[in-house]
């Protein structure tokens, strides 16, 4: 899924995905810039090739080298960025769309960027990516909705159990226990307890496991799920149900 290696204090990242359909460089530029606005609910943006919040550059970049099948960046500072150098390609050949990161130097302590940076670095790249090979085709069959509530039943019945054997069940403790659960056993398993009873298994969108920061956000966004009657968690969180 992706690999990360570190040299003289520089990073490099990557990361992969088979696609149903070749992708130009244009395109991988053009959805890229979309997505660094549309995966952070806005809050970031991709302007004057920089990724800046509000007044603030996070990561700048040098004029983008477009070909018919890639799109390179070299990295130039910003905010997160301890000096300039390395590059940000993306590269799509024969089925494949691979993100590479080389030579990246964070301004954080690598402890710190390891738990911090470079999680959310991964996730936005994972995210990405599934979104450039889509929902289709689907790694599996589908359950129905009624298989899919009644493994809910099951996970909402086992979470208040848990949470009951910790202490006097509050609120917060519930959650808690509820999404410890949930992102351990869909990064780990790909299954929850009532995944297991209704033979069901959590996926990213191309049948690979997701990534605990993708369960994380999976999880974040189950209310808003609920309150629209519709995947929404699944639809950002770039993951889907299937039917074992």
């Amino acid at each position: 899924m992706y690999v990360v290696t570190w040299q003289a204090g520089k990073v490099s990242t990557q990361a992969s995905v088979d696609v149903p359909h070749p992708i130009s460089g244009a395109r991988l530029r053009d959805i890229y810039m979309e997505s660094v606005k549309a995966l952070t609910f806005g809050l970031a943006k991709f302007r004057n090739n920089s990724v800046v919040v509000g007044p603030v550059t996070l990561l700048r970049f040098g004029r983008a080298t477009v070909t018919r099948t890639s799109v390179d960046w070299p990295i130039e500072g910003g905010l997160l960025t301890g000096a300039s150098g390395g590059h940000l390609r993306i590269q799509s050949s024969a089925g494949h769309v691979e993100a590479v990161v080389t030579g990246y130097r964070p301004i954080l302590p690598r402890p710190l960027y390891a738990a911090t940076h470079l999680q959310v670095h991964l996730l936005f790249t994972r995210l990405y990516l599934l979104g450039l090979r889509g929902r289709e085709p689907s790694p599996g069959p589908t359950p129905s909705q009624e298989d899919r509530i009644r493994a809910a039943g099951v996970d909402v019945a086992f979470c208040l159990t848990l949470a009951r054997l910790t202490g006097r069940r509050r609120l917060g403790r519930t959650i808690a226990v509820a999404a410890a659960y949930h992102v351990v056993c869909w990064s780990v398993w790909g299954r929850t307890l009532g995944g297991i009873v209704m033979r069901q298994r959590v996926v990213a969108v191309d049948g690979t496991p997701l990534l605990p920061t993708q369960a994380m956000l999976r999880f974040a966004l189950l209310p808003t799920s609920w309150i629209s009657r519709r995947p929404v968690h699944d639809e950002i969180a770039q993951s889907t149900v299937i039917a074992l």
